[in-house]
């Protein structure tokens, strides 16, 4: 018995081994192909998040690819609205940033670091001195070689970067629809190859991941949309050149806590600084952070996102960090997701580290016998002698 009791053991240590070891060969691949990758993952998202409007439309008796086409013509056309609306803005507001890049320049070494300097001591002015930056340069020209090198290797290969994301928008478009029309068997191949032992726990994971993951993205979405268009309006109504592309900036980084609020702050403060120099539009910045908070943290969020990701902020923001710092722009893409899921994972591991003899202990792994209950009233007698019909007398 023991014998066979090891060999279970040890035949379960190999399995944990072999998947850990395909775990972290999927990894090294996804790292290997990351910069192919993002336009595959960013369709594959669009996908999955307008296959339940295809499930929908298929519950009504479409064909799956009458259905197919028309969520994929109304996403085709709320882009193509969103583009043709926000194109010329963000043009205008790159051209007005650009015509102000001397104002910033001169507020930020004239204004800026002669207050910092005075109230730190520091003397950062004399290292920005031209003069001492051409001696620098002529002290370390190899260096600067170097780097000029370096700079033009960088131009060249922004070209091809370029030439990549070209693609990739191309690309964007063709791959959703195949996900859209596709998704449904793409679930079933890969529910296909899970082992059949796991396939109820493994099912009943990806359900809760996919509720969790489907309700906190489009929430969080729609908190984006809604909060950089408001801090766009908020900061063009204060009368800032540049309100509109702060806004929308703001509102893009709201999926990372703090973030969003924190360019309002500093980008909008530092914007009124330049343009007017004066604490009323400053507070006009105030008041804008101040009205978007209170409608994020009262309304929008409790509404349409609530606690589904059920993540700390810093998890999230740690999360964020180590998907850009290890897969570059598709790391960023994919660490939510991938945080949304590793806490269903990791709640499904805590409670099974609770229910295992390692957390119980053995003590506990044994049940210990039910304790007899001891009635109040008297026992029974039975008499030994048969009754009279000649039956059995009744057990006790």
């Amino acid at each position: 018995m023991h014998r066979e009791d090891d060999l279970a053991t040890i035949a379960a240590f190999y399995r944990r081994v072999q998947w850990t070891a395909l775990a972290l060969g999927v990894v090294w691949v996804v790292w290997l192909l990351a910069p192919i990758l993002s336009p595959f993952v960013f369709a594959a998202l669009l996908g999955w998040l307008g296959d339940p409007m295809v499930d929908r439309l298929e519950a009504r008796r479409l064909q799956r690819n009458t259905a197919v086409v028309l969520v994929f013509s109304v996403m085709t056309l709320v882009l193509a609205i969103v583009a043709i609306l926000l194109v010329p803005l963000l043009e205008q507001q790159l051209v007005t940033l650009v015509e102000s890049l001397p104002n910033y320049r001169d507020w930020f070494v004239q204004t800026a670091l002669p207050w910092i300097e005075r109230r730190t001591g520091l003397q950062i002015l004399s290292w920005l001195d031209p003069e001492r930056l051409f001696q620098l340069i002529r002290e370390h020209w190899q260096s600067a070689g170097g780097v000029a090198a370096t700079v033009l290797g960088y131009v060249s290969r922004s070209g091809f970067a370029l030439m990549g994301w070209l693609a990739n928008i191309v690309l964007l478009p063709v791959l959703t629809f195949f996900f859209l029309r596709d998704w449904d068997l793409l679930v079933e191949r890969v529910g296909a190859l899970v082992p059949r032992d796991h396939y109820d726990t493994v099912r009943r994971l990806a359900r809760e991941s996919d509720e969790v993951l489907g309700g906190f993205l489009r929430g969080q979405l729609t908190v984006m949309l809604i909060l950089g268009v408001m801090y766009a309006i908020g900061l063009w109504a204060v009368g800032l050149n540049l309100g509109i592309l702060i806004g929308l900036i703001a509102g893009l980084l709201t999926f990372v806590p703090y973030l969003g609020p924190a360019s309002i702050v500093v980008f909008g403060g530092i914007a009124a600084l330049v343009q007017y120099g004066d604490w009323q539009h400053l507070a006009g910045v105030a008041v804008v952070f101040t009205v978007g908070q209170i409608i994020e943290s009262y309304w929008l969020t409790p509404k349409l996102v609530g606690d589904k990701i059920g993540l700390h902020p810093m998890a999230v923001i740690f999360a964020v960090m180590a998907g850009g710092t290890l897969f570059g722009f598709l790391g960023m893409l994919l660490a939510l997701p991938v945080a949304a899921v590793a806490n269903v994972l990791l709640r499904y591991a805590q409670d099974r580290y609770r229910h295992s003899r390692l957390y119980a202990g053995d003590a506990a792994a044994i049940a210990p016998e039910p304790a007899a209950v001891v009635s109040a009233e008297p026992a029974a007698v039975v008499s030994a002698e048969p009754p009279a019909d000649g039956r059995e007398p009744p057990a006790t």
